[in-house]
């Protein structure tokens, strides 16, 4: 996917929608070797799934970098301009979001997430409990051009792009993330990013193959919602999860695998698997410092400070655009 920064009208139609989410799942399936975009997992009932995956004991990223945020909040303070718009970057539950605005004089926050219910529940959630605060919720597919509300326009602007999402990217679809982030933002602005780290694999394959089976149910839930929403005939139980760490690649590979061999329809299509077709459902990059911190000055950015935890297993970067 590229990013790039140009104006779209301010409602898209369902209907135009649907009709993305079907031809990107046809081009996936039909391409060697298959691959769906990540995106897709976040319905009402994905986006509730992931949630749920950010409790669990395995999974360590969301407890670390909250932690993160608890113990150095007031130094992520420091570095915001009072009263500025915080944009946060698939907004999810905005537990995270939380810490800033507790710990910040934010000006307005502006959730961006393609998982519209969800969203404007959690915005409605914030206002009651921030009731001095401006919210703004975007609904719209982050990876692709929108518009800030004009409320914020003339403010400071101050991105936030936690849980190490930036990882769901290919390195050069992360560099473009960061590039249209900055054109978003624009100059001067602040880009506080969520980073997981490099670390022992056997903790990583726990991390994405929890004994509970909350990943799995997320990882087969986009196939349900292809079945409900594109007219699909997937068997959802004759394909299984399967996570695995690539060390070349310095990431956990997300695949559902068909257990039996046969020909699904999506829209009227069919599109014929065999036991153990496998499609590429997700990829999460793990970073060093360095590495991530010279894809930041690549997509022009300048680094900032940058937080760990102290067993090293996740970081925080703040960034400065460069102008």
């Amino acid at each position: 996917m590229n990013i790039h920064v140009a104006s779209r009208p301010a409602k898209s139609r369902p209907e135009d929608a649907r009709d993305a989410f079907a031809a990107d799942v046809i081009a996936g399936l039909t391409r060697h070797p298959r691959q769906l975009p990540p995106k897709y997992f976040y319905d009402e009932t994905g986006s509730r799934l992931f949630e749920q995956i950010t409790r669990l004991p395995e999974y360590y990223p969301t407890r670390t970098e909250l932690g993160i945020l608890r113990d150095h909040g007031q130094e992520i303070a420091r570095i915001m301009p009072p009263h500025a718009a915080l944009i946060e970057f698939g907004a999810g539950a905005t537990t995270k979001a939380r810490l800033l605005l507790a710990r910040c004089k934010i000006g307005a926050y502006v959730p961006v997430d393609i998982s519209g219910a969800f969203l404007n529940g959690q915005a409605a959630a914030l206002r009651a409990d921030f009731p001095d605060l401006a919210v703004h919720p975007v609904v719209a597919d982050f990876t692709a051009p929108f518009n800030l509300p004009r409320a914020v326009q003339d403010m400071p602007k101050v991105g936030f792009f936690p849980g190490s999402t930036i990882g769901n990217f290919e390195p050069h679809e992360a560099s473009a993330f960061l590039r249209g982030a900055r054109d978003i933002l624009g100059e001067g602005a602040t880009l506080i990013v969520g980073v997981d780290l490099e670390k022992d694999e056997h903790v990583l394959r726990a991390a994405y193959n929890d004994e509970a089976g909350v990943t799995a149910k997320f990882n087969l839930n986009l196939l349900r919602r292809i079945n409900r929403e594109l007219d699909g005939d997937f068997d959802v139980a004759a394909f299984a999860h399967h996570a695995v760490y690539n060390r070349e690649q310095y990431r956990i590979e997300m695949h559902l695998v068909s257990r039996t061999a046969r020909t699904v329809q999506i829209m009227g299509r069919g599109i014929a698997f065999r036991a153990g077709d496998s499609i590429h459902t997700e990829s999460s990059y793990k970073y060093s410092v360095e590495r991530f911190q010279a894809l930041a000055r690549g997509a022009g950015w300048i680094p900032g400070t940058t937080w760990t935890d102290p067993d090293g297993m996740f970081s925080v970067h703040a960034l400065l655009a460069r102008k």
